[in-house]
């Protein structure tokens, strides 16, 4: 893997393919390898960047204080050795996505939004925010129905590499996040991706989106949960191989 650094910590990425730059940017508890079966694809019509957020994969660990911002500011250094990119944020990572467009608009060709939030706070209501801090709580599960066994090994093997300070400092950062105010300031090409039986991430969220987000395109994946990139890797994968090639 390649990597960049950012105030004294190294940033990890890989980067294959040649053509228009795409920016994979992962969701919590996951890194670069969650888009094992994008990749290939994707690399045969754009130079795909996935990278491993701070904290994650072969990422360095940020400071201890690291931030929403501190977290789009290091997005922003990868983005920076391709260029303006479209860029794809899944779930947590399309928090920092949002965060990135309000930072560096000059580095987004195009976003594409799956399954995401405009954070909790954003995108849920008080009540579901602190369902989700809870440990308690049942979450609900990412998949609309019985997974694929690769994407379950897959997903075992990334939750077997979490650190945990890394995902105490997400759910601290996520549960927190309002960044609602900033989806009517998006000017560029917009694809929202969603399964359309996401159940972390609901509809209605995508709605929200779409409705704030000025000339977006809400698609769904039929049959899909929450990582419709695992559950349905070809419709998604074909998705964003036709946004970025259209």
């Amino acid at each position: 893997m390649l990597a960049v650094e950012v105030a004294g910590r190294a940033v990890a990425y890989e980067r294959t393919g040649d053509g228009p730059p795409l920016v994979l940017v992962h969701g919590a508890v996951e890194d670069h390898r969650t888009w094992r079966f994008q990749v290939p694809e994707l690399s045969r019509v754009a130079t795909v960047v996935a990278w491993d957020e701070p904290g994650c994969g072969a990422s360095d660990d940020p400071a201890d204080d690291a931030d929403l911002t501190d977290l789009a500011h290091a997005l922003a250094a990868v983005v920076e050795t391709v260029g303006p990119a479209h860029v794809l944020g899944f779930s947590w990572g399309g928090t920092v996505v949002l965060e990135l467009w309000r930072l560096r608009p000059d580095l987004v060709r195009s976003l594409v939004f799956a399954d995401t939030y405009a954070g909790w706070r954003g995108s849920l209501t008080a009540a579901e925010v602190e369902s989700r801090v809870t440990t308690s709580a049942e979450v609900p599960d990412i998949f609309a129905g019985e997974p694929p066994p690769e994407a379950v090994a897959l997903l075992d093997q990334m939750s077997a590499d979490v650190r945990p300070a890394t995902i105490r400092r997400n759910v601290a950062l996520m549960a927190a996040a309002d960044l609602a105010h900033v989806l009517p300031t998006i000017t560029v090409p917009t694809l929202l991706l969603w399964g359309e039986r996401d159940a972390r991430s609901t509809l209605r969220v995508a709605q929200q989106f779409e409705q704030a987000i000025p000339g977006s395109r809400l698609v769904l994946i039929p049959g899909a949960g929450h990582v419709a990139n695992l559950e349905r890797p070809e419709a998604f994968t074909a998705a964003v191989r036709d946004w970025v090639t259209g």
